[in-house]
């Protein structure tokens, strides 16, 4: 009997060894590995760059508080901030994508506070988006626009507001006098793979400057190469300046590790940066940016850096969406997604589910039996998230796999 909080359905399968693209399972049964901890390996299993990194930094200095200073932590920020958001800002580091989201929220409220209502009253309401995806903290949940998440869990938290994603009219209309942020995935990862538009993300933008809001992007599947360029927001319009963006996942390539940036900007006219508002006291964490997490993010970004993945990955988006096109199964109805994180769109009528499945994941478990690891992304998408540097021949045997998975569902039993 397993003494494990029954949190998660899983799949029939116990892992115990990886190396690059593949894992093994505890009767010896090889998988190619293209869920990736769900967009976490980002350099695949056990990565000699990062195993190298952690086992030096392990024997030299794992933890200290906060209290204190670190050069990992600051040399980590820089790099952050110079080569990859490219904007003047600060970082604070946490140690999942959830608690990066709250500290979102968190500066979202800190803004409120400074910027008030003309009578004085702050501002304290995030909008987000439909099918958006958030963490699983209570900040989260309610951040979150999926009833699923926080059934359960009431009473909810006041604040949050769902608009349909990609609906700028909704939006704008959405917006109130307590209103202080927006909070946004470029792509949407868990809720279907689901890509802002160019003029929606530009026109968010507009409706922030206008309304005197937070832009807040949540980064956490999307940033640090897993969609072409360092950041998706980048990839979809590069022109939009965030104010703020949160990490997690890909960045410590399977070492725990999140993080959350704020603009220096300049919020009124005496010049008070953004970043300035959340002081000494405002916000905190116990392991967050330790030298540990911080060297495994170190090698990770280097070997981003010098290998040029993000055009790793934009040859094998366009390698994945024309092979799949080629085949011309009926069962798929689309492929959406930038870079490799990639969503395959099911007609879930043109085969039969077993009764209490969901269909996206009646399909991953099929592909688990013929080797291939994909997690679903909602009731009827499957995704693929294999590691930045995965080979030519790896994504073709993946596919090969998932060609084989799909047709066989175009036999007897078929509905529709």
């Amino acid at each position: 009997m397993s003494h494990v909080l029954s949190t998660y359905a899983r799949f029939p399968v116990t892992l115990v060894r990886g190396e690059g693209t593949r894992v093994w399972d505890d009767a010896g049964k090889s998988y190619l590995d293209f869920c990736t901890g769900i967009a976490v390996c980002a350099l695949g299993h056990c990565p000699p760059r990062v195993v190298n990194a952690i086992r030096e930094q392990a024997g030299t200095l794992m933890h200290v508080s906060n209290l204190y200073g670190t050069p990992q932590q600051e040399e980590l920020a820089r790099v952050i901030v110079e080569d990859h958001v490219k904007l003047p800002g600060k970082v604070f580091f946490a140690n999942s994508g959830a608690e990066s989201n709250d500290g979102l929220i968190k500066s979202a409220r800190k803004f409120g506070h400074a910027r008030p209502q003309p009578d004085g009253s702050p501002r304290y309401e995030v909008i987000s988006f439909t099918k958006s995806f958030h963490g699983r903290t209570l900040g989260g949940i309610n951040a979150t626009g999926q009833d699923k998440v926080k059934e359960g869990f009431d009473p909810l938290l006041p604040g949050f507001k769902h608009v349909p994603f990609n609906d700028l009219a909704a939006l704008e209309a959405a917006i109130s006098p307590i209103t202080a942020g927006i909070l946004l995935e470029p792509v949407q990862g868990e809720g279907g793979v689901n890509v802002a538009t160019p003029e929606f993300l530009r026109g968010v933008a507009a409706l922030c400057k206008k309304h005197d809001l937070l832009l807040l992007l949540d980064e956490v599947q999307t940033g640090f190469g897993r969609c072409g360029p360092t950041m998706a927001w980048r990839t979809i319009a590069p022109e939009v300046q965030p104010d703020a963006i949160s990490w997690a996942k890909g960045m410590g390539g399977g070492f725990p590790i999140g993080a959350f940036w704020l603009s220096d900007r300049a919020i009124d006219a005496s010049g008070k940066e953004l970043s300035s508002l959340m002081g000494p006291g405002s916000h905190g964490t116990t392991y967050g940016g330790s030298p540990l997490a911080c060297a495994a993010s170190l090698a990770v970004m280097e070997e981003i850096a010098e290998s040029d993945l993000p055009a790793n990955v934009a040859r094998q988006e366009q390698r994945i969406r024309e092979t799949i096109a080629a085949w011309q199964l009926p069962v798929v109805t689309e492929v959406r997604g930038v870079g490799l994180l990639l969503g395959i769109g099911l007609d879930a009528t043109r085969f039969v589910v077993p009764e209490g499945k969901l269909p996206a994941a009646f399909i991953c478990g099929k592909a688990l039996e013929a080797g291939l690891l994909i997690p679903p992304a909602g009731p009827e998408t499957i995704r693929l998230l294999p590691p930045l540097n995965v080979s030519d021949a790896e994504v073709d045997e993946a596919l090969g796999i998932l060609k084989s998975v799909l047709s066989d569902l175009e036999g007897p039993g078929v509905r529709g």
